[in-house]
């Protein structure tokens, strides 16, 4: 699913909504998440999952066409942990998919 997937989603879900009031709202959504992310907060939706910033540590890396040494430094990086409910869902959901069919 993709952002303009998710605006047409909630504009639908929401016939109160306008196209444009639902773009608003997943944009201001996606921002308030972008901003607290890069301050270095956690952000939980209950029933979803959790997005939290992980640090990798610097280290050595090789270069696959020369083989030199290159330096790579620390990064952050986005991660997300699904709920119990999410992981719930999505197994049980892919099982019926993916399930034999009787004959």
């Amino acid at each position: 699913m993709t952002r303009s997937d998710l605006v047409e989603e909630l504009a639908n879900r929401f016939k109160q909504l306008t196209h444009r009031d639902a773009e608003f709202a997943v944009k201001t959504i996606l921002d308030a998440m972008n901003d607290a992310l890069v301050r270095g907060h956690r952000i939980e939706i209950r029933g979803f999952g959790s997005f939290s910033i992980n640090r990798r540590p610097p280290r050595m890396g090789r270069n696959p066409r020369s083989g030199a040494s290159v330096a790579i430094p620390e990064k952050r990086v986005p991660h997300f942990k699904p709920g119990k409910a999410l992981r719930e869902a999505v197994d049980e959901r892919t099982s019926e998919l993916t399930s034999p069919v009787p004959r």
